[in-house]
């Protein structure tokens, strides 16, 4: 099992945009579910993709404008 810190390595290896600070700020499951999807973005699109939107997530999220 990777920790934390080889969660958050591997992140920046493929997004070097990522902030640590910023990551660190996460838990272990959700850097986890990050890493994967970002693994499977590096794979060649097909007519099915691996990734599935996982159940507790929104397909559309929004915000209100503060404005």
């Amino acid at each position: 099992m990777l920790t934390k810190e080889q969660l958050i390595d591997g992140i920046q290896r493929i997004n070097a945009a990522a902030d640590r600070e910023f990551l660190q700020s996460f838990d272990w499951h959700a850097l986890r579910r990050y890493l994967d999807h970002l693994q499977i973005t590096l794979e060649p699109r097909g007519l099915e993709s691996r990734w599935k939107r996982p159940g507790d997530t929104a397909a559309v999220v929004w915000r209100r404008s503060a404005a």
